[in-house]
């Protein structure tokens, strides 16, 4: 006999229990006579008639509901499962909290993430982005014949290859880059773009160093706020902020050692006080950009650069870096009315990040030497 659970609790069956009671063998009614006779002691007796409808048996119990034990099964089913959902729900979160950057084990010592993770309680200000970005920012020293020169690079490798501008490295004999840690290391050039002011060097013997995240310069909007993160004038680690200016600025530069400043130019030459010499709406400024030039859009912003912030880092409230820095704008002395260089008076210039994203293939294969 099949049971089936119904909501209330009931067993319903094929036959009706009532309807059928426990029957003889031939499942018909039966009608006794009266009978007489002698007892083996010789009385006398009389039988009365019997008559009765099939299965004049009472009825059988009803069906006893199934056992506890056996009820509940369902239940304790349904209750696996939930725990089994729960647990693979939970790994599913953390897995997609972890993919989100929610879990702070999803970034590991060293990872191209580590140097630019702003923490959640510090996102969007000046202080979270610099403690997140600066370890992944260089001090750039470089020699020639000429003199020495100060500039920044950012380190985009764990194993240390540094993005930097052109004319911060170029014609250079020796190149010594210091960490923010105050480590220094030895550094070769790997490839260079004279046209878009672009380097890529690598230090020696270098491994799980903090590494910058490349964001995407094509969302940057005028008025976005920025932090600018190099070494003016080789105080490593300097940290300022302002904003996006403008977009897309026609900026001119020097492709090579031959400007007018020679090797060191927008770096401060110690002893030189060289500035950045650039050209912007026709008019050159901080000296002469000599015979061999190039031209770049690059963004604006007032964050305040100097020399020797050249090949650092422009970065967004996110820890993106969003630009490298190239060119600024300082008032010689005598228009400044003092006897000492002029700093930055708001007009700083970046080189977009998706330009480097794009020259890095050729940078890294040395192409553009």
């Amino acid at each position: 006999m099949t049971e089936n659970l119904r909501p209330s609790g009931a067993h319903s069956t094929d036959q009706d229990p009532t309807a059928y009671p426990y029957a003889s063998s031939y499942g018909t009614a039966r009608t006794g006579a009266a009978q007489t006779g002698t007892a083996h002691d010789g009385t006398a007796y009389t039988g009365t008639a019997q008559t009765g409808a099939a299965g004049g048996y009472p009825p059988p119990p009803p069906y006893a509901p199934t056992s506890r034990r056996r009820a509940k099964r369902p239940i304790a089913l349904l209750a696996a499962v939930a725990i089994a959902a729960g647990v693979v729900g939970g790994g599913t979160a953390t897995l997609v909290g972890r993919l989100n950057g929610g879990d702070p084990a999803a970034t590991g010592s060293g990872g191209a993430v580590n140097g630019t993770t702003v923490s959640q309680s510090s996102k969007g200000t000046v202080a979270g982005v610099a403690e997140a970005v600066s370890p992944a920012i260089v001090e750039i020293g470089a020699a020639s014949s000429a003199g020495n020169s100060t500039g920044s690079g950012v380190v985009i490798t764990e194993d240390g290859e540094i993005v930097t501008n052109n004319h911060v490295i170029s014609g250079a004999q020796q190149i010594q880059v210091t960490l923010s840690t105050g480590r220094t290391y030895t550094a070769d050039v790997v490839g260079t773009d004279p046209d878009k002011d672009l380097a890529l060097i690598k230090l020696r013997g270098a491994s799980g160093l903090k590494t910058a995240t490349l964001g995407d310069s094509s969302q940057v909007k005028v008025g976005d706020q920025v932090v600018a993160i190099g070494s003016p004038e080789g105080l490593t680690g300097t940290v300022t902020s302002g904003i996006v200016s403008a977009l897309d600025r026609d900026v001119t530069v020097a492709k090579d050692d031959s400007g007018g400043s020679g090797q060191g130019q927008g770096q401060g030459r110690q002893g030189g006080g060289q500035q950045w010499p650039f050209e912007f709406g026709g008019q050159q400024f901080n000296g002469d950009t000599g015979e061999e030039t190039t031209t770049y859009k690059a963004l604006q912003t007032d964050a305040s650069l100097n020399p020797g912030n050249s090949g650092g880092a422009l970065i967004n409230m996110d820890g993106e870096i969003i630009g490298i820095n190239s060119a600024m704008y300082a008032p010689s002395s005598s228009a400044a009315g003092s006897g000492s260089t002029a700093g930055s008076v708001g007009l700083g210039f970046a080189i977009p990040v998706d330009t480097l994203k794009a020259d890095l293939d050729t940078l890294r294969a040395g192409d553009g030497s």
